[in-house]
């Protein structure tokens, strides 16, 4: 191997090759056994694949560790990862730990692990790089550090205490909601909690959206009711009215009680449509303006970061008021539309005259028909005055027709011979079903 000794932090998110330069996927997690007084023994690695699927690669397929890349034998076992008893993920489990040291000179953290070859393809766990409590009580820098071989620990397990999640959560800082959602669900259910509980509430709510809805609510009663108030604040209308529907009349109407009044407006009001209606799928927060508004006020508007895709590709033009339920609405100008035109022309001169609203009773499958029909991301709702209630928009319609456990990839066919990862050609990936080794 290029490397004898690595930290496993530096690991996570490292791209794994086959022999022939092709990307196969993205090291998310290192696996080890305990082994009585010896240091724990590496047997493989997670490895994300194209599709979300994390799959196991055992530490004996891989030839290179080095210059941020891993390169493997080319041998891909396609099964879903699912950890095995004695089993301990570096990342997940064993980050923030607590241990005592064996100098008696007091207690630490774990913040990262080396791991070391010490023979051809076999690792284990050579050093640790943890963290003294601070001394001092200024909420300013950090305890001291130190290095310290696996022998001169003794792992810390009292009952009741939290594993800290904190080193967890920023090996996991630079994944996308939706895959951050599987890298939660991939982890033991406690661990999961505790990751929860760790996360910034905005941060957490886009998780939330990203998770089958029976996993939400595992974790929303996990919360306090506070908590998890300021949690349903942060998420999409849409996608809240969806989660306090799966909860008691009661448990629901106190959730309502603590968040924000316009928020809990939105989503009371979301949840008086049945599921399978425009009304319940649309979000009540599309732009809405006049329509005296400029092209170049428009595109500003789109152009928010924190503004969803399918939302941002078309601005509702209303009379006022401007919030759901809106003055009289006029229609939609799709920003392809916008581009065509100089900064100063007004929106309300380039409405879309070729299609109507829908009505809040029009059931979903005639909402995806005309997504379909007409090439659209989005479509407007109005009630029976013509009024701006929401928008329909085509991630929501997926979410209701796709069955309810889309988001897992063990329903994924396994034969395929080949993946497509967005940023290389297509990767041939050998299939290995049998044999010594598998899992």
């Amino acid at each position: 191997m290029s490397a004898a000794r690595v930290f496993v932090a530096r690991l996570v998110g490292c791209s794994v090759f086959d022999p022939a330069g092709d990307k196969v996927g993205k090291a998310r997690d290192v696996v080890v056994v305990y082994r009585n007084n010896d240091s724990p023994r590496v047997v493989g690695l997670v490895v994300e694949v194209p599709g979300k699927r994390r799959v196991f690669l055992g530490i004996g397929r891989v030839t290179s560790v080095g210059s941020g890349q891993i390169i493997t034998t080319g041998v891909i076992n396609l099964r879903r990862f699912e950890q095995r008893g004695g089993e301990v993920r570096v990342v997940a489990e064993m980050l923030g730990r607590k241990v005592s040291l064996r100098d008696r000179s007091g207690e630490a953290t774990i913040e990262d692990v080396a791991i070391e070859e010490t023979e051809p393809g076999e690792w284990e766990v050579s050093q640790l790089f943890c963290r003294r409590p601070k001394t001092t009580p200024s909420p300013f820098g950090k305890g001291q550090s130190v290095f310290v071989r696996w022998s001169d620990v003794i792992e810390k397990t009292v009952v009741g205490e939290s594993q800290s999640a904190t080193q967890l959560i920023a090996s996991y800082s630079d994944l996308l909601p939706a895959d951050l959602a599987n890298a939660m669900l991939d982890l033991p259910g406690q661990r999961m909690l505790e990751v929860a509980e760790e996360l910034p509430d905005d941060r957490l709510a886009d998780v939330l959206e990203e998770m089958p809805e029976n996993d939400q609510v595992d974790i929303l009663n996990q919360l306090d009711d506070s908590r998890a108030a300021d949690v349903l604040d942060q998420m999409q209308p849409d996608d809240a009215a969806d989660l306090i529907a799966q909860f008691s009349v009661e448990r629901g109407e106190a959730l309502l009680e603590l968040m924000e009044p316009e928020e809990a407006d939105d989503v009371r009001f979301l949840l008086s449509y049945a599921p399978d209606t425009a009304g319940g799928l649309m979000t009540t927060e599309p732009i809405i303006v006049s329509a005296d508004t400029t092209v170049a006020e428009g595109l500003a508007l789109i152009r928010r970061h924190e503004l969803a895709p399918a939302l941002g590709a078309a601005i509702c033009v209303t009379l006022p008021p401007y919030e759901p339920p809106t003055g009289r609405f006029l229609g939609m100008v799709h920003f392809q539309r916008m581009l065509r035109y100089p900064p100063n022309e007004r929106l309300g001169t380039l409405i879309d005259q070729t299609h109507e609203p829908v009505m809040g009773h029009t059931s979903a499958a005639e909402v995806a028909r005309i997504l379909a029909s007409y090439n659209l991301v989005s479509v407007p709702v109005v009630d029976e005055n013509r009024r701006l209630v929401g928008v329909v928009t085509i991630d929501d319609v997926l979410d209701f027709l796709l069955p309810d456990d889309w988001r897992s990839t063990d329903n994924e066919s396994s034969s395929s011979q080949q993946f497509t990862d967005t940023s290389t050609a297509t990767i041939p990936v050998k299939i290995r079903r049998t044999g010594n080794g598998t899992r």
